[in-house]
C-alpha cells in the first residue's frame, strides 16, 4: 500500500447533497462557541470546560464530542485521519470519516504523517506527531473523580481545592489488594502540575506520548458536554508511588504477525483454524507503512 493510495478522495453521495448543509455540518455560531471554549481549555491545561454540546447524526457516546471539535476546527486545506482503537476501517471510524468528507469535501487520509487533524477513539497513533498537527480524542467520561464522587458540584470543588486524596486512596487500595496498580486504560495523569485529568480510554502505552508532545491534544466529551486540552510541551505525568511506579503494557517476546514489529502496542487475535493466540499492531496504518517500507527496502537491495 503506497502513501498515495492511503488518501481517500471525497466523493459526494447522490443522496447526500453538500449544498443542503453548512460547511462541516455545524452552523457558524456553534463553531464559534466551540472554538472559544477550546481556546479556554488550551489556556488552562487539563481543566474541563463546559460547552453546549450540539446534536449530530450519530448517537451520543459514539464520538460526538470529538467530532464537534473536528468539525469546528477544520478548514478546506486540512486533511483528516479518523481511527477507532487504532483501526482506520472500523464501523465507527468509517462513519465519522464519511460524515466529515461529505459535509466538508476536504481530503481524508490513513497516513498519520499527512493528516493535519487526527480524530481518534482509544488510541494515540504510533507515529510521532509534529507541531503542525492536532490530535482530537473522543472521551466517554471526562471526570477522573466520577468513580469516587457522583455529584458534579463536589467534583468541581475538589478540583478547585486540588483535593485528589480519593484518587490516591483508590490507587493505594489497588496496591494493597492486588500488589500493583491495576488501572488499565484511562490511567489518571497530572497535567501541568495542577489538574488530574482523564486522558480518555487510551492504553497506558499511549500516556507517555502526551508528555511534552509537540502537537496539541484536544479531548471532547459530547454526552458530558466537556472540552479539555493538553497544549504542546506540557507536562503530563501519570500518578504513581515511589515504590510502585507507573508501567506501560509489556509485550516481551511478542511481535506483530504482519509487520514483525516488537515496539508497538499489540492486539491479541485468535487464529481461526488453529485457535492459536497471535498478536498484531493495533495501529493498522502504521503496520501497513512498516510493511511497505520493508518491501521497498528489499526491492531496492534486489535491484
Amino acid at each position: 500500500m503506497t502513501s498515495s493510495s492511503m488518501n481517500r478522495p471525497s466523493e459526494q453521495h447522490p443522496a447526500f447533497p453538500k449544498s443542503a448543509y453548512n460547511f462541516a455540518f455545524l452552523d457558524e455560531g456553534s463553531k464559534r462557541e466551540i472554538r472559544r471554549k477550546t481556546l479556554k481549555a488550551v489556556a488552562i491545561p487539563g481543566y474541563q470546560v463546559p460547552f453546549a454540546s450540539r446534536e449530530l447524526p450519530i448517537g451520543r457516546g459514539w464520538g460526538t464530542g470529538g467530532l464537534q471539535l473536528t468539525l469546528s476546527l477544520i478548514g478546506r486545506a486540512d486533511s483528516v485521519k479518523v481511527i477507532d482503537q487504532g483501526n482506520d476501517d472500523s464501523v465507527n471510524a468509517v462513519s465519522i470519516r464519511k460524515l466529515i468528507e461529505e459535509t466538508s469535501g476536504i481530503a481524508t487520509t490513513e497516513d498519520a504523517a499527512e493528516a493535519t487533524v487526527i480524530q481518534s477513539r482509544h488510541r494515540v497513533p504510533e507515529e510521532k506527531l509534529n507541531g503542525g498537527q492536532i490530535l482530537v480524542l473522543q472521551v466517554p467520561q471526562p471526570e477522573p473523580l466520577r468513580h469516587v464522587e457522583r455529584k458534579e458540584q463536589i467534583t468541581r470543588r475538589l478540583h478547585a481545592e486540588m483535593d485528589y486524596s480519593a484518587i490516591w486512596l483508590t490507587l493505594y487500595e489497588s496496591v494493597v489488594k492486588w500488589g500493583s496498580i491495576t488501572v488499565g486504560a484511562d490511567y489518571p495523569v497530572l497535567v501541568h502540575d495542577r489538574y488530574i485529568m482523564a486522558p480518555s480510554p487510551i492504553p497506558r502505552w499511549d500516556n507517555p506520548k502526551l508528555h511534552q508532545a509537540e502537537h496539541l491534544t484536544l479531548l471532547g466529551a459530547g454526552r458530558e458536554k466537556k472540552i479539555y486540552a493538553v497544549p504542546p510541551y506540557t507536562n503530563v505525568v501519570p500518578l504513581q508511588f515511589e515504590d510502585y511506579p507507573f508501567e506501560i503494557e509489556h509485550f516481551v517476546g511478542k511481535s506483530c504477525r504482519r509487520c514483525g514489529s516488537a515496539h508497538t502496542f499489540l492486539d491479541e487475535v485468535t487464529d481461526g483454524e488453529t485457535g492459536e493466540i497471535l498478536h498484531q499492531c493495533s495501529d493498522t496504518a502504521f503496520c501497513a507503512k512498516t510493511i511497505e517500507r520493508r518491501e521497498s527496502h528489499v526491492a531496492s537491495i534486489q535491484a
